[in-house]
């Protein structure tokens, strides 16, 4: 959609928002994650507690954080397809799925810190742990975890608030892994040690992909440019359309995943069509940069229309 006005200058507007988020068909696959996650959960916790199993409690945590994460995944899928755009929340609550993602983020790495602070205590003195019971329950975690890990898969490559729980569920099934291969050599050799440091590869393997997709969030709440694209040759490559003068504040920022914002003033020459500029610059941005949702300011050179700078 576009607009131009009049009064020596032209305002326009491209959208490629709708009502509903893209994530919404992700709806049925969280759905399906969430239940089969929490029933598995509470049997890991339930076997983990009498077999005395931090590797398994280890993993039963994850599952957790998997059930909480999924739940917030699903729960804001829902709250923004019913909550459309309106004169309180004109870009709708998009954002909520950004603010699931850091909170995803934020429980992984709490979890993991505990394991490997526990872990490197235990490894002073390991406990005897029955292999055979946590090597079952494992085994059905594991089960559990692919159930949702390729329920997830599709849409972790498309919206950041489900690539948070599909983090969560990722490493939830190396951490099943761990646990059967630990489960596995404690009931052939008795080797006791296998337990804590099996919990503390799986919070090594955790760490680094949970602070990713912290600092992905991170990038996105504090409007940071998104990487694909350079303010400068947006500049430029605004500034050598037909008309065109000048362009000044040019801002580019992210929504959410997928959704990538824009504005921008352009200075026109006098005798150009502000229409005719404004028309070019939507053109350029979609078809180049792939922004669909941009706010243009056309400004007449010599008309005394440039825009005043803000005092921030």
């Amino acid at each position: 959609m576009a607009m131009g006005q009049g009064h020596g200058g032209g305002h326009g507007h491209g959208h490629g928002l709708t009502a509903t988020s893209a994530s919404g068909r992700y709806l049925r696959p969280l759905a399906l994650s969430f239940v089969v996650l929490a029933g598995f959960a509470v049997l890991e916790i339930v076997v983990g507690l009498l077999t005395g199993s931090l590797s398994l409690l280890s993993d039963a945590a994850h599952m957790v954080t998997d059930v909480i994460g999924v739940g917030m995944a699903l729960a804001t899928v829902l709250l923004v397809n019913r909550r459309t755009p309106s004169a309180r929340h004109t870009f709708g609550l998009y954002r909520a799925e950004v603010l699931a993602a850091l909170a995803n983020a934020v429980l992984l790495v709490g979890v993991a810190v505990f394991v490997l602070v526990e872990a490197v205590r235990r490894l002073a003195d390991p406990p005897l742990v029955p292999g055979l019971p946590v090597l079952a329950t494992a085994s059905a975690g594991l089960i559990a975890n692919l159930v949702a890990f390729l329920a997830l898969r599709a849409g972790s490559k498309e919206s950041l608030n489900v690539r948070g729980a599909y983090l969560e569920v990722l490493s939830d099934t190396v951490g099943s892994i761990g646990v059967i291969v630990g489960g596995a050599l404690t009931l052939a050799f008795g080797w006791r040690w296998v337990d804590p440091v099996v919990a503390v590869g799986v919070g090594l393997f955790i760490l680094p992909r949970t602070l990713k997709l912290g600092l992905q969030a991170l990038r996105i709440l504090v409007q940071s440019t998104p990487r694909h694209l350079d303010p400068v040759q947006v500049s430029e490559a605004l500034t050598s359309l037909d008309g065109v003068r000048e362009a000044h504040d040019v801002h580019l920022w992210t929504l959410t995943s997928g959704m990538e914002v824009a504005s921008a003033h352009l200075t026109a020459a006098k005798d150009a069509d502000p229409t005719a500029v404004l028309n070019r610059a939507q053109a350029l941005l979609a078809e180049r940069f792939g922004l669909e949702h941009v706010t243009v300011q056309v400004e007449l050179a010599g008309t005394g229309a440039r825009c005043r700078t803000p005092h921030w």
